[in-house]
């Protein structure tokens, strides 16, 4: 292995004494959560900012438990035809990430390069609601912004965005897509993915060398997640132990070299390539799990972002109309 960026590693030392829950009740974690992250000073360098040029709007939508927060990212300049439409996920562990603010760096970014509106989903968090909460927040999530495409001015294909966590909704909304009758969705970007919540495999470096997910913060968010009632197994938790992976959206899916996660990634990448799905999976070299979280440290954040823009930007291309 090579070696790991030790910018992040030392990052990964400051965020897990603030912030990891494998020692942490449940209680402690609720408490955590009602955290705002700074939006200046070093953290706001850290996790970059909203790019230029790109218009933030949040706002509610109706929601399976209630309303439900978005924050919109529109291109201010005016496009030279139908936008496509992109619904981002955030990570987390199911537990983390509410607020919306982790996503300004990379939505700005896809909407900028991409030319794409953006939909960037506050789902509802565990412990509190459990699985699968999440899932069909996201889904509803992915339906209201699919009918109202024409008033986010995105009238172009539709892809959806995630990591970590969100990369686990990600793959789960299209298998549900798939199965429910629509949306259409035309391509799926998965950054580290989690997609096998029964898989207990040992990492292949001690889960001291793991700045940002050990096992045992796998194992207290899978706990908070799926609570004592939710089945590992179930395809809705673990997209790679659906029965079918065919006629699912082409897919990228961007695994980190020193992260727990990476097997799942490779695992998913090839049961979609068995299924005749259309993939790109690509290893980023001495990465932890989380890096493209922190632009401002991390050097394959560019290299990451440069190669899902260009991957969206075909996949998410308007249909030529044919000539007469």
């Amino acid at each position: 292995m090579a070696r790991m960026d030790l910018r992040l590693r030392a990052w990964g030392a400051v965020t897990r004494r603030q912030s990891s829950v494998a020692t942490r009740s449940d209680a402690d974690v609720i408490a955590l959560q009602s955290r705002k992250i700074p939006e200046g000073g070093l953290i706001g360098l850290i996790l970059g900012k909203a790019a230029p040029g790109i218009v933030l709007a949040d706002r509610a939508i109706p929601g399976p438990g209630g309303d439900l927060p978005v924050r919109v990212y529109t291109p201010a300049a005016a496009a030279a035809g139908p936008r496509p439409l992109v619904v981002y996920f955030h990570g987390g562990g199911f537990v983390f990430g509410g607020g919306l603010r982790m996503g300004d760096w990379l939505c700005s970014q896809v909407a900028a390069t991409v030319g794409a509106v953006v939909v960037a989903v506050d789902y509802r968090l565990a412990p509190v609601s459990k699985f699968p909460a999440a899932v069909e927040d996201c889904y509803a999530a992915v339906v209201w912004a699919a009918a109202n495409a024409a008033e986010l001015g995105a009238e172009g294909p539709l892809g959806v965005l995630g990591e970590s966590a969100g990369g686990n909704l990600s793959a789960v909304v299209c298998l549900l897509a798939r199965d429910r009758g629509g949306p259409v969705i035309s391509h799926q970007a998965l950054i580290y993915p989690a997609t096998d919540m029964t898989a207990h495999g040992r990492p292949a470096e001690p889960a001291a060398a793991l700045p940002f997910l050990s096992p045992e913060e796998m194992t207290a968010y899978r706990r908070m997640y799926l609570g004592p009632d939710g089945d590992p197994a179930d395809p809705m938790a673990s997209p790679l132990l659906a029965d079918d992976h065919g006629k699912l959206p082409p897919a990228l899916i961007q695994v980190a070299e020193h992260d727990p996660l990476r097997p799942e990634g490779v695992r998913y990448a090839a049961a979609l390539r068995a299924a005749g799905v259309p993939v790109r999976l690509t290893t980023y070299v001495g990465m932890p799990h989380g890096f493209l979280n922190f632009p401002g440290l991390s050097r394959s954040a560019p290299q990451a972002l440069a190669e899902l823009c260009a991957e969206q930007a075909v996949a998410l291309a308007p249909a030529e109309e044919p000539s007469a």
